[in-house]
C-alpha cells in the first residue's frame, strides 16, 4: 500500500489510532532532508475533494496512510478510494492504517464509490483496500462489485486497483477480480524478501509475486503493477533482485518510493535515499524491460497514476510496433 508519513495527519486523527502498536518500543524519527518536504494541503480544489469524500462516507488511503502527496492530489480533484473499511487485519510495521477487527462489509459502498468518481469527473481512479482476512474471499467480490459500479456510472474512466494478497483464500478468488476487468492490477511487494519478517510479517513475498504472475496468466492483456519502498534497511543488490523477480512474473509497471515513518511506534527509517539513487534505479528498471517506471522519493502507488497509465499504454503500443 506504500503507507507512511505524518505530513497530512491533520486530515483525520482518530483517538488512540494505533492501540495495537502501543507495546512496540519507540524508534527515533529522523529529520527529513529538503528533497522530501511537501506543502501542507490547501486550496479550493482540496476542500471540494474533501467534501465529496465526506458526503459519500468514503475512506481514502490518502488520509489513512498519511500520504505526503495528498495536498497536491486532492487539490487536483484526485483521491485514492480505500474500500472495505479503515481497519486492517494485518499489522505491518511500516503502515499507518489501524489494525484490529473490522466491521462487516458495506454492500452500498461500491455505489458510493461510483457516485464519487462521477462527481469528481475522474479520467482514472485508483481503488485500494485494507486486508480483510476475516472475509472468506478476502474481499474479492467486493472489489469486483466496485469495479462494475464505476464502469456503469463512468464508462470512460479507467480503473486501477491496488489489492491485498488474498493469502488465506482459495486461489480462485483472483479470477473474480480479474474477470471484472480493471485496467491495471496492482499489488505491492512493499520491500525486499529478507526483511519481510520485520516489515510485513503477515505476508509472504513469493505468494505476492505469484499473485501478480497469475493475473497475467488469467488475462495476458491486463497491465500489472507493483511497488516497493526503500530506506527500510534493504541494499541495492536486493532491490535489483526484486526487479528481476518482478520481470520474471511479467510485471509491467514498477514504483519505488522513500519509506517515511508515521510514528515512533512504526519501523524506523534506516536512511533517506538520495534522488540520484532513485534515478539510477529507474534507469536500471527500464533496462530490465519494465514498460513504465516511477522512482522518486515521493513516488507512491497512485501518485500521478492517470498520467502514468497513459504512458504505460503508449509504451505497450510502441513495443507492439
Amino acid at each position: 500500500m506504500m503507507c507512511g508519513d505524518d505530513s497530512v495527519r491533520d486530515l483525520k486523527i482518530p483517538s488512540q489510532r494505533h492501540p495495537e502498536k502501543a507495546h512496540r518500543p519507540d524508534n527515533a524519527q529522523m529529520r527529513k532532508p529538503d528533497w522530501i518536504r511537501v506543502k501542507a494541503p490547501t486550496g479550493q480544489g482540496y476542500r471540494e475533494t474533501h467534501k465529496i469524500m465526506r458526503e459519500h462516507n468514503l475512506v481514502t488511503v490518502c488520509e489513512e496512510a498519511g500520504c505526503p502527496n495528498a495536498g497536491e492530489c486532492w487539490s487536483a480533484g484526485h483521491a485514492t478510494m480505500m474500500i472495505m473499511g479503515d481497519i486492517c487485519t494485518r499489522g505491518c510495521t511500516f503502515c499507518n492504517v489501524a489494525t484490529g477487527k473490522p466491521q462487516a462489509l458495506d454492500v452500498f459502498e461500491p455505489g458510493r464509490v461510483a457516485d464519487a468518481v462521477q462527481k469528481l469527473g475522474l479520467n482514472h481512479v485508483v481503488i485500494t483496500s485494507v486486508d480483510r482476512d476475516d472475509v472468506d474471499d478476502g474481499g474479492a467480490e467486493h472489489f469486483a462489485q466496485t469495479i462494475r459500479a464505476v464502469r456503469h456510472r463512468s464508462p470512460g474512466t479507467t480503473i486501477e486497483i491496488l489489492t491485498p494478497d488474498f493469502l488465506h483464500c482459495d486461489p480462485s478468488v483472483l479470477e473474480t477480480v480479474v474477470a471484472a476487468k480493471p485496467d491495471v492490477f496492482n499489488h505491492n511487494l512493499e520491500t525486499v524478501p529478507s526483511i519481510y519478517p520485520t516489515v510485513r510479517p503477515g505476508a509472504r513475498y513469493f505468494h505476492s509475486l505469484r499473485l501478480l504472475q497469475r493475473v497475467k496468466e488469467i488475462d495476458p492483456s491486463m497491465f500489472t503493477k507493483s511497488g516497493i519502498m526503500v530506506g527500510l534497511g534493504e541494499d541495492r543488490q536486493s532491490v535489483h533482485q526484486v526487479m528481476d523477480d518482478m520481470r520474471a512474473a511479467d510485471i509491467d509497471f514498477l514504483t519505488i518510493g522513500q519509506y517515511l515513518q508515521p510514528t515512533p511506534k512504526h519501523h524506523a527509517v534506516e536512511r533517506f535515499v538520495h534522488p540520484d539513487e532513485f534515478a539510477a534505479y529507474e534507469k536500471a528498471a527500464y533496462g530490465k524491460g519494465f514498460l513504465m517506471v516511477s522512482a522518486t522519493p515521493l513516488t507512491r502507488s497512485s501518485y500521478h497514476a492517470g498520467e502514468d497509465f497513459a504512458r504505460l499504454r503508449a509504451a505497450r503500443l510502441a513495443k507492439l510496433g
